[in-house]
C-alpha cells in the first residue's frame, strides 16, 4: 500500500467523520457543502479557482489553456441563469466542475502512471477546497462542544511574555486605517500565498510527469488536520473577544488593548456557542511559519515575499486580537514538529527525524501544560520564564534548522542515483594480486600467429600472457609495461627440442 492511498484512506475518513459530528450538532458538514457547490452558490470563488490552478500542474498548456476556457464558460452559464432568477451572483462553479471532469478522465481515459498522475493533481486541488470546508466544520465544533474557555490561564501566562497583543493593538490602532487595511489583507489571504508558493515548487510536475518529494500542500493539509484537535483540549477565544468589545457580554471586561488584565486566580469562563475557539495554538502562524521555511529554498524574490508575509501575519495575530503571545509561540513549535514529520516521511525515517519529532512534541506538550497548570508562576517570574518560554521554541527551530541542513548535505542512498554512487562502495573483484602467467614461446622460425590473444586448443601450455588486475569500478587502465631489467622465465624444453639461450 502507497503513501498515497494511505493519505487518501486518512483524509476521507477524516471527511467523514467531520460530517456526522456536525451533523450531531444540527449542521451540514464539508462532504454536503462541497456537493452543494455544484449547483449553489460557492462558499469561495478565489479558493476554487486555487484548486483549479494545482489540479492543473500536471497538464500541459494547451490542455490549461482548455481547462480555464471551460470553467470560465461554465462559469457563465450558472451567471446568466442568476440574473434570470434574481439571485446573488458569485464564481467559482465551473472551476469544480473542471476539477472533477479532469478526475473522471484519469480514471476512465487514462492509464498507468498518467492516470495516477492526473489523479493525484485533482486530489490536490480538491483537497485545498475541501479542507477549508473542514476548517469551518471543525471551528463549528469547537463552539459547540466546548462551553468553556480558558482564556484567564493563556493572558495570565502572557505576562511573561510581557503582554505583547496589548502591545501589538495599541500600535495597530496609531498605524491608522492604512496599516489596519494592509495587515487585514495579508491575514484574509495567506491561503492565496500559499497557493502561489504551491504552484512555484509544482511548476516542472508537467514536464518531469512526477511530483517532487515534498512540497508546502502536504503540510497545510496536515496542519489543517491536526491543529483544530488541540482546540478541543485547550479551547480559547482570544484577547479582542474575552477582553474586548467583540465578546460583547461574554467579554470579562473590556480591556483590550489599552489595559493589561490583572493579576488574580485563573478558572474557566463560560462563552458563546458561536465564537470558535481557535487560538491554542495560532494556525496562522504555523501556516506563515511553514510559508517562511518553503521560500527559503525559493528564489531571492520568494524569500522576500515570506519574509514579508510571516512578520506581517504575526503583527496582525497579535494587533487585531485574535491571539496572545503564549498562541504564537506554540504555533511555531506546531508548525516545525508537523513540517519535520512530513519531510522524514517523503525522505525516509531515520534517527535524527525521530529527534526532531520526539523534541518538537515533548516542548510543545510542555508549553501547553505550562500555560494551562503554572501560569501564576510564570506571570510571578517574568524576567525569567519569559525567556525560558522563548529558549524552549529556539531549540526546536534550531534542532529543525540543523537537522534539515544535514539532510540537504547528505541525501539518503535510496535517493542518490546510481551513476553518482562513489568508487569506494563498488564491490570489488576477488581475484588476488598476481603476476603474468608464463607462456610457451613460438618456436624459431615460426610465423607469428594472427590472433596473438587466442588460444591453441592442441598446445600444452594453452593461452597467451593474460595478466589479472585488480577489478577497480568504473577505471579501465592499460597493464603496466614489464621492466627493461627483467628478463622473461622461458618455458622448459619439449623432449627432443635445444634449450633457447636467454636473450
Amino acid at each position: 500500500m502507497t503513501q498515497w492511498t494511505v493519505a487518501v484512506a486518512l483524509v476521507l475518513a477524516f471527511l467523514v467523520a467531520m460530517e456526522f459530528a456536525a451533523r450531531h450538532y444540527g449542521t451540514s458538514g464539508p462532504l454536503t457543502n462541497e456537493s452543494r457547490e455544484l449547483l449553489f452558490s460557492p462558499h469561495s470563488g478565489p479558493l476554487l479557482y486555487a484548486g483549479l490552478a494545482l489540479t492543473m500542474v500536471v497538464l500541459t498548456w494547451r490542455q490549461r489553456l482548455l481547462a480555464v476556457s471551460c470553467a470560465i464558460g461554465i462559469d457563465l452559464v450558472f451567471a446568466l441563469v442568476r440574473w434570470l432568477a434574481d439571485a446573488h451572483q458569485k464564481f467559482g462553479n465551473g472551476a469544480l466542475w473542471v476539477i472533477l471532469g479532469c478526475a473522471v478522465l484519469g480514471l476512465v481515459r487514462r492509464t498507468g502512471r498518467e492516470r495516477a498522475l492526473l489523479v493525484k493533481g485533482t486530489g490536490l486541488g480538491l483537497l485545498l477546497v475541501t479542507g477549508h470546508l473542514a476548517g469551518d466544520t471543525w471551528l463549528l465544533i469547537t463552539s459547540k462542544a466546548r462551553p468553556k474557555v480558558l482564556d484567564p490561564y493563556v493572558a495570565t501566562a502572557d505576562h511573561a511574555l510581557g503582554d505583547p497583543s496589548w502591545v501589538a493593538g495599541r500600535i495597530v490602532d496609531a498605524s491608522g486605517p492604512a496599516g489596519e487595511h494592509l495587515l487585514s489583507l495579508v491575514y484574509g489571504q495567506l491561503p492565496l500565498a500559499a497557493a502561489l508558493m504551491a504552484l512555484y515548487q509544482l511548476r516542472h510536475v508537467a514536464a518531469e510527469r512526477r511530483f517532487p518529494r515534498h512540497h508546502l500542500v502536504r503540510t497545510f493539509l496536515a496542519i489543517g488536520m491536526l491543529g483544530p484537535a488541540v482546540y478541543m483540549i485547550f479551547p480559547v477565544v482570544g484577547p479582542v473577544f474575552a477582553y474586548g468589545p467583540d465578546g460583547g457580554a461574554w467579554a470579562t471586561a473590556d480591556l483590550w488593548p489599552h489595559t493589561a488584565p490583572p493579576l488574580g486566580t485563573p478558572h474557566p469562563i463560560p462563552f458563546d456557542g458561536i465564537t470558535p475557539r481557535n487560538c491554542m495554538p495560532s494556525l496562522h502562524t504555523a501556516w506563515a511559519t511553514t510559508l517562511f521555511v518553503h521560500t527559503r529554498e525559493g528564489s531571492r524574490l520568494m524569500r522576500y515575499a515570506g519574509t514579508f508575509w510571516l512578520v506581517a501575519t504575526l503583527s496582525a495575530t497579535l494587533g487585531f486580537g485574535y491571539h496572545y503571545g503564549a498562541d504564537l509561540v506554540a504555533g511555531v513549535v506546531f508548525a516545525l514538529t508537523i513540517e519535520a514529520g512530513m519531510r522524514a516521511l517523503s525522505r525516509g525515517w531515520d534517527r535524527s527525524a525521530s529527534l526532531l519529532l520526539v523534541h518538537g512534541t515533548v516542548v510543545f506538550l510542555a508549553l501547553l501544560a505550562a500555560y494551562r497548570y503554572l501560569p501564576t508562576h510564570l506571570a510571578a517570574h517574568p524576567w525569567l520564564y519569559g525567556p525560558l518560554l522563548l529558549l524552549a521554541m529556539g531549540s526546536v527551530v534550531h534542532h529543525y534548522v540543523w537537522t534539515t541542513r544535514r539532510w540537504r548535505e547528505d541525501p539518503p542512498a535510496t535517493e542518490a542515483p546510481l551513476a553518482d554512487a562513489p568508487l569506494a562502495d563498488a564491490p570489488l573483484a576477488e581475484a588476488p594480486l598476481t603476476e603474468a602467467a608464463p607462456t610457451d614461446a613460438p618456436p624459431a622460425g615460426a610465423p607469428a600467429p594472427e590472433n596473438p590473444g587466442s588460444e591453441d586448443p592442441g598446445s600444452e601450455n594453452p593461452g597467451s600472457e593474460v595478466p589479472v588486475p585488480v577489478a577497480e569500478p568504473a577505471v579501465t587502465e592499460a597493464p603496466a609495461a614489464e621492466p627493461a631489467s627483467r628478463k622473461p622465465r622461458l618455458p622448459d624444453p619439449r623432449p627432443g627440442e635445444p634449450q633457447a639461450e636467454p636473450a
